[in-house]
């Protein structure tokens, strides 16, 4: 008979599923510690898909209570916690000698109710560690496994938790340290009143957990976890993310990439998802950085590439501008009427060549034809009449058809992509709300986050259009806005997406992963 098959969307024993229980928990904890969601979200996740976590802040901002608290909602998890000095010793982390093992000419420490038997523990000041302690606490961290003399321990940490009021220093031993704490978090001080005086005047003196999780629960969703398929616009946002952060020079080793991948799927596992979605990958902001200035960068890079799959309204817009530019200067370029020079007889179509012809000849006069009457101008009198004779056509009439059929064409393809990219917005806009509900890891600042920058590229296509439009007025033509309102909105649109198939829309020039990430996003559609 096939073993069973742990699932996290299912009670494991009756009562709350594993979703259900992290939701209460991190509903007491969201209460209790202010200002704290995304901290609190972290660690919770770093726990269940066994990765550390550094909390860098000043004193005073519940570093430690937030790492206890986190173990208390672990059903029968040790906790071991210890303030680290540049003169604490191996047998303060790791344990006593043993006097009994030296009597038999073994070296073997104590090690119960230490750092090798904890399931979370938070070292503070951990980059103060001595290199007595420094290579055994690699180990740990890296392998989960402890040499205690002879014999190889397998150590049950599920996570460590370190703190620190700073960043290393440049030594190599410490920058492996660094590098084993996947997530990190930068804490200060409460900055809200409320929540500040919620804190001295209404918190409870203790926190107490709304519910707790089985160690072997978090086995089981880890297990469950690896073989959860990605989404494939996510491997496409996670590629070009690398190499847009590697452009910034901000380089993430192959491993971090490894283990960040394996976090988003313990994260879509545990918030009851079939898959690894896009809004899994906003996650990715807490574990990128290395240095704290790095920290807004990747959010922004982050951001960009998970909502819209980095599509880049910036690109659209340049070029509904170049065209908008070459249409006025096509329009100013042309002569509204005919000139001839008066002295040499010459006859002009273009502005260029009457200051061409002005340079060389600056004493020549010219002589403008109308349909009511002609007249001499001497150069700088002839320029303002043609200015005003073009401001009072409207620019629309002057250029030749087969130069306005030509912009008339650019415009409209440019519409086109415009169009698609904006339907695009509005379909994938319900389906980011879905995916953001089911995904309980996000905090409420990126949530909002996220809606603001699709509803801001959703404002910045609308702008493109009216840029069209400008120059499409320019040109005598009908505004492309007044074509599509002449017929019902989803009947234009249906008809456009019909030319391509879902996973095949193409929108040139709006950014390198557009073609691809349209791809994914109808693979997800068919996920729904």
């Amino acid at each position: 008979m096939p073993a069973k098959v742990y699932s996290p969307f299912y009670p494991d024993t009756g009562g709350l599923s594993l979703k259900e229980k992290l939701l209460e928990i991190k509903s007491a904890f969201m209460d209790y510690f202010k200002e704290r969601e995304a901290e609190i979200n972290g660690s919770l996740l770093a726990v269940l898909s066994g990765e550390n976590l550094l909390l860098l802040g000043p004193p005073g901002t519940a570093k430690t209570q937030l790492a206890k608290n986190i173990c208390q909602s672990i059903e029968g998890g040790n906790f071991f916690n210890y303030l680290l000095t540049s003169f604490s010793t191996p047998e303060e982390i790791f344990g006593p000698l043993s006097l009994k093992a030296l009597e038999e000419d073994e070296f073997r420490r104590k090690i119960e109710g230490c750092l090798p038997t904890a399931h979370i523990a938070l070292l503070d000041e951990i980059f103060k560690a001595s290199s007595a302690i420094l290579n055994s606490l690699l180990t740990i961290l890296n392998e989960h496994k402890y040499h205690n003399g002879r014999e190889l321990v397998d150590v049950p940490l599920l996570s460590v938790f370190g703190a620190s009021n700073e960043l290393p220093d440049e030594n190599e031993s410490l920058e492996a340290l660094y590098d084993r704490f996947l997530f990190r978090y930068r804490l200060a001080y409460i900055q809200d009143e409320e929540n500040f005086r919620s804190l001295l005047f209404r918190s409870p003196e203790e926190f107490k957990p709304a519910a707790s999780i089985r160690i072997s629960a978090i086995y089981g969703l880890r297990e469950h976890a690896k073989n959860l398929p990605v989404d494939p616009d996510v491997e496409i946002i996670v590629t070009e993310l690398r190499k847009s952060l590697q452009l910034q020079e901000i380089e993430i080793s192959d491993r971090r990439w490894r283990k960040v991948i394996q976090v988003l799927r313990v994260a879509a596992c545990s918030s009851g998802c079939p898959a690894v979605d896009r809004t899994m990958v906003l996650l990715l902001q807490h574990m990128l950085w290395n240095l704290p200035e790095e920290r807004e960068t990747i959010r922004k890079t982050v951001f960009e590439f998970a909502i819209s799959g980095g599509i880049s309204t910036e690109k659209l817009r340049q070029e509904a501008e170049d065209l908008r530019a070459a249409v006025s200067i096509a329009l100013k370029n042309e002569l509204p009427v005919k000139v001839i020079c008066d002295s040499c007889g010459e006859e002009f179509r273009l502005r260029q060549e009457i200051e061409t012809h002005h340079i060389s000849h600056p004493n020549h006069s010219y002589t403008l034809k109308t349909e009511v009457a002609s007249r001499i101008y001497p150069y700088d009198n002839l320029v303002r009449e043609i200015d005003s004779l073009q401001e009072a056509a409207g620019k629309a009439s002057i250029l030749p058809q087969a130069r306005k059929e030509v912009f008339e064409k650019e415009l409209k393809a440019l519409a086109d992509r415009v169009e698609r990219v904006k339907y695009r917005l509005e379909e994938e806009r319900e389906l980011l709300k879905s995916l953001m509900e089911a995904n309980i890891w996000l905090s409420t600042l990126d949530r909002n986050e996220a809606l603001l920058l699709h509803d801001t590229r959703s404002i910045e296509l609308s702008e493109l259009n009216d840029l069209i439009s400008k120059s499409r007025s320019m040109l005598g033509l009908q505004s492309w806005q007044t074509q599509l309102e002449s017929r019902p909105v989803k009947e234009v649109r249906k008809q456009e997406m019909e030319k391509k198939e879902i996973e095949n829309v193409s929108v040139p020039d709006s950014g390198s992963t557009v073609n691809s990430f349209m791809k994914g996003i109808g693979s997800r559609f068919k996920l729904r």
